[in-house]
């Protein structure tokens, strides 16, 4: 990263988030330039799965959904190993670090979710009838609405995360833009 890239990387940011299962995260974190790094790294993961889109009834498969969720583990432990100790800093152990904050988003929010879903979905999707849909199967479920609902939480939680992290590495938030979409912004 060069001059400009320090001087738009914040000195500390305030975090305020609510994540399913975990409730709200709250303090003060003063970034490091690897955990900048890390974060714009994570968030490009993040704001290019459908675990940030909401998933609306039939456009697309719970299971997607989870699985994306899923794949957020090896992605994350991946950029984890890349920056080393130096993505949670001694200095920081009072406050919100990367590390800290990956892991507390993936073991304590995403994973019960996961832990939750995985199996009941499996067991519901091994009953499908040859000839039938999956998204028509699905949406047969009897909790198909209670796992959207999940899911959606899960997705706005990891929103708020997206948009932290996309500041603290010190970039604009690459959410769609209206005056790009043409008809689609309407």
């Amino acid at each position: 990263m060069g001059k400009r890239g320090r001087r738009l990387r914040p000195r500390e940011v305030g975090v305020k988030l609510k994540l399913p299962f975990v409730g709200e995260i709250s303090g003060s974190w003063a970034p490091q330039q690897a955990e900048a790094k890390a974060a714009w790294e994570l968030y490009v993961e993040l704001a290019t799965r459908i675990s940030v889109v909401r998933l609306r009834r039939d456009e697309g498969l719970a299971r997607e959904a989870l699985s994306s969720l899923y794949t957020l583990f090896d992605t994350t432990r991946g950029i984890l190993r890349k920056y080393g100790p130096e993505a949670s800093p001694r200095d920081g152990a009072d406050s919100i670090t990367f590390g800290k904050l990956a892991l507390t988003v993936l073991n304590a929010a995403v994973r019960p979710l996961l832990a939750r879903w995985h199996p009941r979905l499996g067991s519901w999707e091994a009953t499908r009838a040859d000839g039938v849909a999956a998204i028509d199967h699905e949406n047969e479920w009897e909790h198909i609405e209670e796992l959207r609902g999940e899911i959606e939480a899960m997705r706005v939680g990891l929103l708020q995360v997206a948009e932290l992290l996309a500041n603290v590495a010190g970039a604009a938030p690459l959410t769609p833009d209206r005056r790009l979409l043409g008809d689609l912004g309407k």
